[in-house]
């Protein structure tokens, strides 16, 4: 059986990366609208309500306009904005989340996309509050650099293009600084925080790739876990996963750096906890594709199982 996917907002950066890893595949046929009609109401209806499933990868009002116009209820959505990352009737769209989330994707019919940031994020701090090591109210503060191409053709120009009357010369630019980033709720729903946490983001003189971290006084949490007890949760957490993977202490130990660029191209994530047993620290670091496992991965992976597809198609 073939399924039909449209890509509402296939000419941007997501959009794009998702059809490359659609073309070709033997059990998807792409629909696609013409460029000329793409702003066109009655056009894009036509496709929204004829596929069985469309990935809309849009401003967070364009998705929410696209959704009121589906009125088959057989058609499934995978939403890559923000819009609906939150919403009670949405299921979040990280399948690695808890062992009951991938079940919870596949039997939806409108999947939330998590954000790059969230995804890293959400990926170091959900296991360790499930698992009572780190309170639901500690004040937790998330740094993160990620490559231009998470801010879309607007600063992939900024970057790139040497005659754009905003070109810029900068190689590390911190952001958000009112402490407003649209992906701070998702992080505070999905990672079970009480408190809102701080979210201090960067982007860097490279296209792609992204670091998260975490770091916490191990000390000074109830119960003083120990470095071990941290790992072995996301370890546990995580074991049997595909796409998400935690380094062990050795490794973790071993290591003098980490390059925000190694998993570009791939689905993966990859987990590490670094410091010294005993010191009471610890820095959670989660590296990922911004593109990949924070957008147009989890895109596929969220429409792999809501097809009932193999979940690593097009992800290989």
């Amino acid at each position: 059986m073939v399924s039909t996917v449209f890509i509402d907002g296939e000419a941007g950066t997501t959009g794009l990366q998702i059809r490359q890893r659609l073309e070709g595949r033997s059990d998807i046929r792409l629909l696609s609208i013409a460029p000329e009609r793409r702003k066109e109401t009655v056009a894009r209806a036509e496709l929204l309500n004829s596929a069985d499933a469309v990935v809309l990868c849009l401003p967070d009002a364009a998705s929410k306009e696209a959704v009121s116009l589906i009125d088959n209820p057989k058609v499934k959505v995978v939403d890559a904005s923000t819009a609906h990352r939150t919403a009670a009737d949405w299921t979040y769209g990280f399948a690695e989340l808890d062992k009951s989330q991938r079940a919870a994707i596949a039997a939806a019919t409108r999947i939330s996309n998590p954000g790059c940031y969230a995804t890293g994020a959400i990926a170091l701090l959900r296991p360790l509050v499930s698992a009572g090591l780190l309170p639901a109210s500690w004040p937790v503060t998330i740094n993160a650099v990620s490559g231009y191409s998470g801010g879309g053709k607007a600063m992939i120009a900024e970057f790139e293009d040497p005659n754009a009357a905003n070109y810029s010369h900068e190689n590390y630019r911190i952001y958000a600084l009112p402490l407003q980033h649209k992906h701070v709720p998702e992080i505070q729903k999905h990672g079970k925080l009480d408190l809102r946490p701080i979210f201090a983001p960067a982007v860097g003189r490279y296209a792609q790739g992204m670091i998260v971290e975490i770091p916490l006084h191990l000390g000074q949490i109830p119960g003083a876990p120990s470095l071990a007890a941290v790992n072995a949760a996301l370890a546990a957490h995580y074991a049997g996963e595909r796409f998400v993977t935690v380094a062990d202490l050795a490794e973790s130990g071993a290591m003098t750096g980490l390059d925000p660029e190694g998993l570009n191209g791939t689905n993966r994530m990859k987990l590490f906890t670094f410091g010294t047993e005993g010191a009471g620290q610890v820095r959670l670091v989660a590296l990922l594709d911004n593109l990949g496992k924070g957008a147009s991965g989890a895109a596929v992976q969220n429409l792999n199982l809501v097809l009932g597809l193999d979940e690593a198609s097009g992800l290989n």
